[in-house]
Parts: C-alpha cells; structure tokens; sequence
C-alpha cells in the first residue's frame, strides 16, 4: 500500500483523528498580543493559563533590552554551523561555565534544542550492555531517547519507589551479567500534573545499588529550590544526582537547554550527542540572552519573581483542593483539573470558558497523559495576580455544576466555524 494512501485512510492519531473540528481552536490556537496572562485570543481578551514562563521574564523589560541588543549586534545567524566545526565561542563557554557553577557540577554544555538534546544525551550515554530504569510517565524526549538504546529497559510504576527498587535490582544484576552499567532517569518535576519526583527516595537507593541517576528538570530549574537550582536543590540531593538537564523553555522563557555533569561525561557527550554535532549552534542572541536571564535567576530579582510565583501557585492550589476539585499530587507550577468525563465534554467546557469566562488553558488527553484522564492544565506564573486566580477559581466552580447538570453532555462542538479570520 501507498505510504500516503495509507496515511490518508488512517483515523489521524489519538488527537489527529479530532483535527478536522478542532485544529486552529483547541489545537494549533493562536495566542496574539504582548506575552503574558491577558492575551487575544480569537478576537478577543482572555486570562491566559498556558504560558510557560514561570518567572515571567518573557515580557521583562532588562530581557527585551538585552535580547534586541544582542539580536542587532550578531544577527540572529552567528554563529553559523556546528559547534565542533564553526558555532563555538567565547559566549557559549561562559554560559556553560556559569550554568555548571550554578548547578555546582564540574561542566555543562549546551543544547541548541532542549528535546533534540536530551534524545541525544540519552542515546550517547548508554550502550547496548547497559542497563535503562524509567518512570513510567517521563516526557517524551526522555522516551524518545530510550527507544534508541539497543539494550534492555525496565519502567517503574509512576513515583513507586517500591516499584522503582525491583526493577532497579533486576537492571543491576542484568547490567552485571553482560558488564554493562545502569542509568535511572526521572524527571524532577511532571510538567503535566505539577507532581515532583522522588528524587530523594531514588537518591537513597544508590547506598544499595550501582546506578547512576538522571534528572529532566525543565519545569524545576530556575524555580524550585531555595535558590532556584531546581528539583535536586529542593530535595536536597544535587550532589546524588549524577546527570542535570534543564531548559530554557520554561524558567528562561526562550529556547535551548543544557546537561550538566562531571567534566569527563561532558566531555565525552560533547564529541558523541548527534544532535549537537551535526546541527547548527545557538544563536548568539539567545546564548547572551541567557547570560542574562541567568544572572537574574541567581540575583534579588529572582528571588523576588519565584516568591510571587510561589504565592499565586499555593493560592491556585488551596483555593482548588478547598472547592473540592482534583488536582491530584501537584506541587509544581501546574494545577491540572481533572475532568470528570470524556474529550467530548471537555471540549464544551472549554469552549464555554473561552468565549463566555474569557479564560484560556489547555486540555490535556492521552497520549500527552495516561489513557482514560482529561485535564485543564493550567500554568501558573510571576506575571499572575491573586485576582486571576479568584476569577478563574469562581469560573470553574460554575463550569463544575453546569457539568453536573448534564449541560456539557452531546457531541464534540465543531469550532472550525467560530474562528475569525
């Protein structure tokens, strides 16, 4: 059969098959206007819960400076090409080193994609002796990286350190056997539920067993911890922690991402990640960028954003729990409101919430999250006031009893028709 034919006759994927009446309202959305909690949206002002940009420093008037002057500087081409052959320089030495003091490893390196990166990251590290242990609900970067290890692989159950202990014991003697190694990834914080992981429980287990431990922490770095170094800094294990990964995308509100570790596993994954060595190096913009962006995380100014970041994520939080919602363990930066029926539902709810509550946030289904649940996932960030968080909060406490009354039951609304051009 025809690869196309094929793929014409197909249903389109878990969300594909939806496209023909969602895209450009539910999927692909476009959000206009100055970056931040009140955007446009389909002609329209809406209280935006879909931002990653915890610290809020997407719109910061130092950042914008910094960024345009960097960007009218160098262009947005040098460096141009691969850092191994002609996109090295000064600037993205310094960010490295500055990333690795911050994060109290001996070196860092670069990513020019966070997601690239990571499958890269992964892909170098392990040979096909060695031995993958996985939480069951990692990213799909981190399972993306996994698929191309050649060896065996063990997922836990989601944050069971019961369940993580027997597989890490089964990889050991497995790992043993063929004389290979074992490498446990996890991430610090679940992006989607605002959970964190048991970075402090799987830390423990290293006293019993020879594995080495690496943390995807793109929604804890610049957020959690006393200073902002992220989900190890929380728990206090940065030292345990063998292999660091953060990313821009989130605290940073750019692009990119780095690994941070031992000088000679960095060294050695900056000569064997494929997706550095042959794609192109981070703009200079950017990387000067992040200098900056950096610089705040670690100063006053920082401080300043993660406690309003914080006091506007406990509000959500207490203010949920207290009416009674679901929001399961987050403790994050994320509160995901579980929905108490299908897609079909969630798709009138939300339709409701944007164009008669003027508020926007996601709905989140398999295969982003486990099969069977449907969430709003909202994102809280600096940048939000306590008055967003008590209109959203009486939003959704009338959306839950329209829901209880049977309004939202029917078909999926076709919004293809609602979009203004």
């Amino acid at each position: 059969m025809d690869i196309f034919d094929r793929i014409e006759a197909s249903t389109g994927g878990p969300i594909g098959q939806y496209r023909q009446k969602i895209e450009g309202y539910y999927t692909f959305p476009k959000l206009e206007g100055e970056l931040g909690p009140h955007m446009t949206f389909n002609g329209q002002p809406v209280l935006n819960w879909s931002l990653n940009n915890y610290l809020g420093l997407a719109n910061d008037p130092e950042i914008r400076k910094v960024d345009a002057e960097a960007a009218a500087k160098w262009g947005m081409a040098y460096p141009m090409g691969a850092r191994m052959l002609t996109g090295h320089t000064a600037l993205h030495e310094q960010l490295e080193k500055e990333l690795a003091e911050f994060e109290k490893k001996e070196a860092a390196y670069e990513f020019n994609f966070g997601y690239q990166g990571i499958v890269s990251c992964i892909d170098a590290l392990v040979t096909r002796h060695d031995v993958i242990v996985y939480d069951a609900e990692i990213h799909a970067c981190l399972t993306d990286g996994k698929r191309l290890h050649q060896g065996s692989s063990y997922s836990y159950r989601h944050n069971d350190i019961k369940s993580c202990e027997q597989k890490l014991k089964v990889a050991c003697q497995k790992a043993e056997e063929q004389g290979g190694g074992v490498l446990l990834i996890t991430e610090g914080v679940y992006g989607m539920t605002g959970a964190l992981g048991i970075l402090d429980q799987i830390c423990a287990l290293k006293k019993k067993y020879n594995f080495r431990v690496m943390i995807d922490d793109a929604h804890g770095f610049g957020v959690m911890g006393p200073t902002g170094r992220g989900t190890s800094e929380h728990f206090g294990v940065m030292d345990e922690v063998d292999i660091y990964i953060g990313a821009y995308a989130k605290s940073m509100a750019t692009i990119g991402g780095f690994v941070a570790s031992e000088k000679r596993v960095i060294d050695y994954l900056k000569y064997n990640m494929r997706s550095q060595m042959y794609a192109k190096s981070l703009p200079m913009p950017i990387v000067e960028g992040c200098l900056k962006r950096l610089e705040i995380i670690r100063g006053e100014k920082g401080q300043q954003q993660r406690e309003k970041l914080w006091k506007i994520t406990k509000r959500l939080h207490e203010g949920f729990r207290n009416l009674g919602f679901d929001i399961g363990p987050a403790e994050a930066c994320v509160a995901p409101v579980s929905i108490k029926g299908g897609v079909e539902q969630a798709t009138r709810m939300a339709l409701d919430l944007r164009e008669n509550y003027k508020i926007f946030c996601s709905i989140v289904i398999y295969p982003v999250i486990p099969p069977g649940m449907v969430i709003f996932r909202i994102i809280t960030t600096a940048a939000h006031t306590e008055e967003d968080v008590d209109y959203t909060l009486k939003a959704f406490t009338e959306i839950r009893e329209k829901l209880n009354r049977g309004e939202y039951d029917g078909e999926m609304p076709d919004v293809v028709k609602l979009l203004k051009k």
